[in-house]
């Protein structure tokens, strides 16, 4: 945990809940992002339209250059983020929306605020992917906004100590590029627990609270301390609870280190496994300790195409990745794609709720030739490898969806086929999924959602989203129940496996693999070694029986400092 400039504590001490990211307590000042522009005037312009039609153009042109410039600075997923909003700053379709409103007689600055609107309109009501990227195209109007008027772009602000940058929400440019000698910590207003900050967040090690309401009326200088293990940012925290925080935070730093394979206090293994999202991911997850490769993310090759992605484009990847891991395990999901993540080449239509939509293992039903080419180049891809493999198919729901998969995978030559449990009626089904299925690996994130009927994109709803639910929690235990009878692997490859305390009770619970950000497998390395098995039971029973998330999470540490 850094220092930071002392502030004299005027008022008492006040708690904000959110959706903390990460295990390590901050403490420091807070420095707020600074609002973005407001929108130009819709009044005529006063140049000619050629001149506001170049004076755009070049304010797209530059701001995509700029987020290019940023993506080679930061390398990995962030890259890959930023590379999207570059395209998105160059789309086709949208200088054309830019030219009619020049030649309506707009301004450039208005011209341009006014297409990226009917663009964030079509976005924030097309689903749960596409409307998480509605602060991605908001960050790209208001820095093409204010390249149009000479003004400096938004951003981070530039202060000799380190501060808590507090903001509304933060765009990927942002995140990407954060000093982190300067940046102890994140809070936003909005978001979730799959926003572009939350994710940046975990691949960087940045504390981070997000959905957290109450931020909004933090101000420059107040001093708080960002507790994400307990979910909370806490103004003009007491002296003793910032000492404490400290100490807490210097075990789990003093735990990133620990290495070996994952096991409780009295011996029982649990594989500790990385999710990773393509091939620049592989060396990070072993440097970090990684016994495999728990979850596979395979949208990379397809979200950024015009076409799908040969089986020789696709082999060439997954063999470079696989070589990497030399005989360790993989587990790759197949294309989980649909109504909320829409491919030009794997058309859905238009759903009025696309989470509930056809996506996932139905998208793949529907253009079956997509699975066939990617369980093809997975396959000769491990050929003359010595890796193991194994594929699972996203949003299966019943047993005849997973016959259907593992038929396919089967066919393909891949013997270890099972499924992702991501909704509730998959994991109350598990022991007639399991017939056909070699393994089940539980997408908490889904489950979370699906199970509480909350929205992972709405900040307003992030305290809902808890993976310590009881209800959550019962569904696991009702999966690991059916693994365990019919003695097939069940892992969990969900972010709560990150939380080294909720490990703990998801072993508990029978899981028997966990799959996280490499950034989190010390700690959870470290805190599976403190407990024996028997004593994750107990915490898995007690965190079920609770009556809610923070209930659960409350008993099981009192429980836990108790052992």
């Amino acid at each position: 945990m850094s220092e930071s400039p002392t502030v004299e504590r005027a008022r008492p001490e006040t708690e904000l809940s959110g959706v903390g990211i990460g295990l390590v307590a901050e403490v420091g000042v807070v420095a707020r992002m600074a609002d973005p522009p407001p929108p130009p005037s819709a009044a005529a312009s006063q140049e000619p339209a050629d001149v506001e039609r170049k004076r755009a153009r070049q304010a797209l042109a530059a701001v995509a250059a700029d987020l290019r410039d940023r993506a080679a600075q930061a390398g990995g997923d962030a890259a890959d983020v930023l590379e999207a909003q570059a395209l998105m700053a160059e789309d086709f379709s949208l200088a054309a929306a830019v030219e009619e409103g020049v030649k309506a007689g707009r301004t450039a600055a208005r011209a341009i605020y006014e297409a990226f609107a009917g663009y964030r309109e079509a976005l924030a009501g097309a689903g749960e992917y596409l409307a998480a990227r509605v602060a991605d195209l908001d960050d790209i109007r208001n820095r093409a906004i204010a390249a149009s008027l000479g003004l400096p772009p938004p951003g981070v602000p530039e202060l000799p100590h380190p501060y808590v940058l507090v903001a509304t929400d933060l765009a990927p440019a942002d995140t990407a590029t954060l000093d982190l000698s300067k940046v102890v910590a994140l809070v936003t207003v909005e978001g979730g627990p799959t926003s572009h900050t939350a994710i940046l967040a975990r691949s960087r090690g940045i504390p981070a609270m997000v959905g957290c309401a109450g931020a909004a009326r933090l101000r420059d200088g107040d001093e708080v301390l960002v507790d994400p293990a307990h979910h909370v940012v806490v103004l003009n925290p007491e002296p003793a609870r910032v000492g404490a925080a400290r100490a807490a935070a210097a075990a789990v730093v003093g735990s990133a280190g620990a290495v070996g394979a994952g096991a409780t206090a009295d011996g029982k293994a649990v594989a500790l496994l990385a999710n990773i999202g393509g091939p620049d991911d592989v060396a990070g997850a072993l440097a970090a300790g990684a016994e495999g490769v728990g979850l596979l993310r395979t949208e990379f090759l397809y979200l950024d195409a015009e076409h799908a992605p040969s089986v020789e484009e696709q082999e060439g990847i997954y063999r470079r990745i696989f070589t990497e891991l030399g005989d360790r395990r993989v587990v790759v999901r197949v294309l989980d794609a649909g109504a909320d993540k829409p491919l030009a080449f794997l058309p859905v239509g238009k759903e009025p709720n696309p989470a509930l939509g056809l996506r996932g293992i139905r998208a793949l039903r529907a253009h079956p030739d997509i699975l066939r080419d990617q369980l093809a180049a997975i396959a000769r891809a491990q050929s003359g490898t010595s890796t193991t493999v194994w594929v699972m198919a996203p949003m299966v729901g019943e047993p005849a969806e997973a016959e259907w998969f593992v038929a396919q995978a089967r066919r393909a030559g891949l013997a270890t086929a099972g499924v992702m449990i991501e909704v509730p009626s998959a994991a109350l089904l598990t022991e007639e999924i399991l017939v056909s299925a070699a393994f089940v690996s539980l997408g908490t994130n889904d489950l979370a959602q699906y199970a509480l009927a909350a929205d992972r994109q709405l900040g307003t709803l992030a305290h809902l989203l808890d993976p310590w639910h009881p209800a959550v929690l019962r569904l696991i235990g009702i999966s690991a129940g059916a693994a365990a009878s019919a003695g097939k692997p069940i892992g969990v490859c969900g972010e709560s496996a990150a939380d080294p305390l909720l490990a703990c009770v998801l072993v508990g619970l029978g899981v028997g693999s966990l799959s996280m950000a490499p950034t989190a497998l010390g700690a959870v390395r470290a805190t599976l070694g403190r407990y024996t098995y028997d004593e994750c039971v107990r915490m898995a029973g007690l965190a079920r029986s609770a009556g809610s998330a923070a209930q659960a999470r409350a008993v099981v540490r009192e429980a836990a400092d108790e052992l």
